[in-house]
């Protein structure tokens, strides 16, 4: 079994403001960079999040590889609801994902 967090340097996630999230994917090389934003179309984020499919704001950063996701926060931060303040945990959803064993031929 192959998780993302094998193939690629580095995952973050935190707030970016109390309504939103930001997760930060770092790939190793500008092909990795492509084979993950393949990997994390919206309907996948949609399943892993579980915000609508729309709601992903998806952006490619070519020069660092890296790819950035920006999605509404479920709960707002610090609200009776909310069981991660800091925006934190939110990576390890993609940490823990699992991939095709193909990775390198998407």
């Amino acid at each position: 079994m192959v998780c993302l967090r094998n193939k690629v340097f580095k995952i973050r996630s935190k707030n970016a403001g109390p309504f939103t999230v930001t997760i930060d994917v770092f790939c190793h090389s500008p092909n990795d960079l492509k084979r993950t934003k393949k990997l994390l179309d919206t309907s996948t984020l949609s399943r892993l999040f579980g915000v609508d499919e729309n709601k992903f704001e998806i952006y490619e950063i070519a020069d660092l590889n890296v790819l950035k996701v920006s999605f509404p926060r479920t709960h707002s931060q610090g609200s009776r609801l909310d069981r991660d303040m800091h925006g934190a945990q939110f990576a390890e959803l993609l940490n823990e994902m699992v991939i095709p064993n193909n990775f390198e031929e998407i």
